[in-house]
């Protein structure tokens, strides 16, 4: 199990195991604070009580060290490492405390060798993965940050969870407390696990909730004008990013010339007395290309820049890894260039800022206003109306719309007219915002239509959104964003990328405290004159000039829809053909060649569709021997049950 995840932590692998209690723990470790072996796990608190395996960083475990010095609660420390930190902290206050008193990212197992009990916890936002389960009633209980980690056990059963194939095809990833595999789950950020001895199921807490913050920050907004919101905001992103350049070997950061990593960049060269190691990757394709921008921005800094330019044979050689780098479907195509720049970084530092979140919490999301608008207008209209509307919208054929917009002067600009009218089109007969924006951000709006034999579980986008009070319609999506979009697409997103090459990367706009300001921050300094995240513009403008960031706004993406109908035609015609797809017996056949044929004929830019169904296609080809299909559910943590006597125990992390 540990040796499958060894790219995790190249540094160091141990095991330890409790025969009696039938308790093993495997850890691999990558050396970022303290190197030494006084930093190695599998880890035992100093009066022999707590066995630790832990995967991340603790950001203020300094200051925690200090306290717990304070109040004369700290050992004989044995090490400087964080993980030493966080079991003293735990032997002090108590788990609970513990974590509320911890600033970082981290999933750990502890073994409580007193009390008999596991226990399971995970960051406040989702920055590290978590998977656990127990797949039948006396089968072993296992855990590990990746899935493959779980597979190795001789006693796992790779069945595959035809609901969450569902979700996944919806929304291009396996959504929160789902996994791929029947029985397992992840665990849900911000929560603890116990799992005791003779008890059935496990007890799931939650000590953090970035939900209730939100809702608690837009019910006690600050009182403060955009000049003091500027300060504070500058303030705790200076000690954010000060905390989180704290490392024992070298450390580097993202660059895309984007308003979030520039910000990051910045106040990490404001507390440099060195250039900082910055780094971005550049593609020949104009409209894909942002690496002349984050060279300007390193210039102005003066940072020491590495950019590499990318061919799409070089982009297109990550596509064999990527069903291995994450273990279930995922299909953000942005999984590409964060591998490459991640690889990039690798060969120069060990860990990497990254300036991810800011959307989320600042509403950077072109799709906040475009939804929030629409859904003025169609609230005004019955929706009897609404829905006979839609219907008439998707019955005229694709080909036609396309025809229509190119004679009309407001519509000749957008490209494949007739494939977003025919997938926004049941958007019309949405019941709430939610609802419509859960329309916005699916893929396959009609997941049951696709995977034989399943009914859909409740999601976002079926009417299933979080009750979000003293929102605005806007802060509704982003909230719903933080707590879905972030951590299991996002976040997913960087830790497999990065860590399949053995860095590891920090955000600091996640750091909760910033989470907590920015809810608090009224939203007029969020969406003002017209610009999104005005407020983080601000911090920034103060360090680069603002005609170095102006600009539209860019994904991180690649040229599939070019890659598809060229040099990926003949690999995506035989994952999607017919034969294939019947034989596997998951997908129904027709609707996706359908797809494949308009996207290639050039009627249909389906091309985010059919990425999403080949990605599936790609792991699944992967992963094919041993799996077998299912119509249950996942169930959350519903199916850990029996003895402690029958437990296997097992994380393996950095």
């Amino acid at each position: 199990m540990a040796r499958s995840i060894r790219h995790r932590g190249p540094d160091h692998s141990a095991v330890w195991l409790d025969v009696e209690s039938r308790v093993g723990l495997a850890h691999n470790r990558l050396a970022i604070i303290d190197v030494s072996p006084a930093g190695n796990q599998p880890m035992h608190s100093h009066s022999g009580r707590y066995v630790i395996v832990y995967n991340g960083e603790i950001y203020n475990h300094q200051e925690l060290r200090k306290q717990l010095e304070d109040e004369g609660q700290a050992p004989n420390w044995a090490g400087r490492s964080d993980t030493e930190t966080l079991l003293a902290s735990v032997e002090a206050w108590g788990l609970r405390k513990a974590l509320e008193h911890s600033v970082g990212m981290f999933a750990f197992a502890l073994w409580d060798r007193r009390e008999r009990d596991l226990i399971l916890a995970r960051d406040r936002i989702g920055e590290k993965p978590l998977y656990y389960g127990r797949q039948t009633a006396r089968g072993p209980f296992l855990f590990g940050s990746e899935l493959k980690a779980l597979a190795q056990h001789p006693q796992f059963e790779p069945d595959i969870d035809r609901e969450a194939l569902a979700l996944y095809l919806r929304f291009s990833y396996v959504p929160t407390p789902h996994s791929i595999y029947r029985g397992i789950s992840k665990l849900r950020p911000g929560c603890f696990l116990t799992f005791s001895e003779g008890a059935g199921e496990p007890l799931i807490e939650e000590y953090w909730s970035a939900q209730a913050v939100a809702e608690a920050g837009a019910a006690d907004r600050l009182q403060a004008s955009p000049e003091e919101c500027t300060d504070e905001l500058e303030e705790l992103l200076t000690r954010a990013v000060g905390q989180q350049m704290i490392a024992d070997v070298p450390l580097g950061a993202f660059l895309s010339g984007g308003i979030d990593s520039s910000t990051v960049v910045a106040l990490m060269q404001k507390q440099s007395s060195r250039p900082v190691k910055t780094f971005s990757i550049g593609f020949a394709e104009e409209r894909f290309d942002e690496a002349k921008y984050a060279k300007a921005v390193a210039r102005h800094l003066g940072t020491d820049h590495t950019e590499l330019y990318v061919t799409p044979d070089e982009a297109m050689a990550v596509l064999p890894r990527l069903p291995s780098m994450y273990d279930e479907p995922f299909a953000d195509s942005s999984q590409i260039p964060t591998h490459l720049v991640s690889a990039l970084a690798r060969r120069h530092v060990t860990v990497s800022l990254s300036g991810d979140a800011g959307d989320e919490l600042f509403g950077g999301y072109n799709r906040y206003g475009l939804a929030s608008a629409l859904w003025r207008r169609l609230r005004l209209v019955p929706r009897p109306l609404r829905s006979a509307a839609a219907a008439a919208l998707g019955a005229m054929p694709p080909a036609l719309w396309n025809a229509a917009a190119a004679a009309l002067p407001g519509l000749a600009h957008i490209r494949d007219a007739g494939a977003k009218i025919h997938q926004r089109a049941p958007l019309f007969a949405s019941g709430s915002l939610m609802e419509l924006y859960g329309g916005i951000v699916s893929q396959w709006p009609e997941p049951n239509a696709l995977v034989i034999g399943v009914t859909e579980a409740p999601s976002l986008a079926t009417s299933s959104a979080p009750l979000l009070r003293n929102l605005n319609p806007f802060e509704q999506m982003m909230a719903a964003d933080t707590v879905t979009y972030l951590p299991d697409d996002i976040l997913v997103k960087l830790d497999r990328a990065s860590m399949a090459v053995s860095l590891e990367t920090r955000v600091p706009l996640l750091d909760h405290r910033v989470v907590e300001f920015a809810w608090r921050v009224p939203f007029e300094y969020k969406v003002r004159d017209g610009h999104t995240k005005w407020l983080l513009r601000q911090v920034l403008y103060r360090h680069v000039p603002r005609e170095l960031i102006e600009r539209p706004k860019m994904g991180f993406g690649v040229p599939i829809a070019e890659w598809l109908r060229g040099p990926l035609r003949d690999w995506a015609e035989e994952l999607l053909s017919e034969s294939r797809l019947e034989d596997q017996g998951y997908l129904r056949p027709k609707p996706i060649r359908r797809m494949w044929q308009s996207h290639f004929a050039g009627t249909v830019g389906g091309d985010a569709r059919l990425w999403t169904v080949l990605m599936f296609q790609s792991w699944l080809e992967e992963h094919r021997s041993g799996t077998r299909s299912i119509n249950a559910s996942t169930g959350g943590a519903g199916c850990l049950a029996s003895t402690h006597s029958d437990v296997v125990q097992n994380l393996t992390g950095i």
